[in-house]
């Protein structure tokens, strides 16, 4: 997988409004997300951003699933939530 690192001010607000509600769907803080998506394996620059194109496109349900899907498949998140 390519690694991307954000280049704008649309990703970065993308990469925001994602962080904010896997936390929220979680019952987390979103600092506790966003440790988890970039220490914790590489998600935000290996997922998010490279798929910004199509994930932004989608449903909030959709995207908050996918990427939670993402961190259970890469064992970031354990159980189903």
């Amino acid at each position: 997988m390519t690694q991307q690192s954000i280049v704008n001010s649309d990703e970065l607000e993308f990469a925001i409004f994602c962080i904010e509600n896997i936390a929220a769907k979680l019952g987390v803080n979103a600092e506790k997300v966003y440790t988890a998506l970039t220490e914790k394996s590489s998600i935000l620059n290996d997922y998010i951003i490279p798929e910004y194109e199509i994930l932004h496109t989608q449903s909030k349900e959709y995207i908050v699933s996918d990427i939670l899907e993402v961190m259970k498949e890469r064992g970031v998140l354990k159980g189903s939530n």
